[in-house]
């Protein structure tokens, strides 16, 4: 996991859509980068909704929302469709981004080790700087959480 006030890894990546995103780009904005298991499951499908619907706070907020899964391009366009998402679901294929945010983990279950997405949520600077860290989420009530910190950060 990443510690406040590091540097945000860099990425160039693609979303559901195929557009590119390069966090570069977004320098002078706040970027909330939200990390979940997997599309279209209970908890993920909650936390992505909740995001969706304070979108327009958010972008009011001058902030840009990144979901990142480790589900492919196609996966991310069916759930996206599916829940009317309004935001990129980035793609990362060889988990480079999700690595470099320590969201790929080890995990159990059942007794099986694997590896997997751990949920845990970034918010970015306008410098490029870890602003704030959310290793354990809420799925419902997440985006308002992170709305009310971009608010307080902004009012300084």
């Amino acid at each position: 996991m990443l510690e406040i006030g590091n540097e945000a890894p860099q990425f160039y990546l693609r979303d559901q859509d195929g557009n590119e995103h390069d966090l570069e780009a977004y320098r002078g904005r706040w970027v909330v980068l939200f990390f979940y298991p997997k599309d279209d499951t209970s908890g993920c499908t909650k936390e992505a909704c909740s995001f969706r619907d304070h979108h327009a706070d958010l972008r009011g907020l001058d902030a840009v929302v990144f979901g990142f899964s480790a589900d492919d391009e196609k996966s991310h366009a069916t759930f996206a469709a599916k829940y009317s998402l309004t935001y990129p679901l980035l793609v990362d294929p060889d988990k480079t981004t999700l690595e470099a945010y320590g969201a790929w983990v080890e995990k159990t279950m059942y007794g099986k080790k694997y590896l997997g997405v751990q949920r845990i949520t970034y918010l970015i600077d306008p410098e490029g700087k870890i602003a704030h860290v959310w290793p354990k989420v809420k799925p419902e009530d997440h985006a308002l959480e992170v709305k009310r910190e971009i608010e307080t950060r902004r009012r300084g």
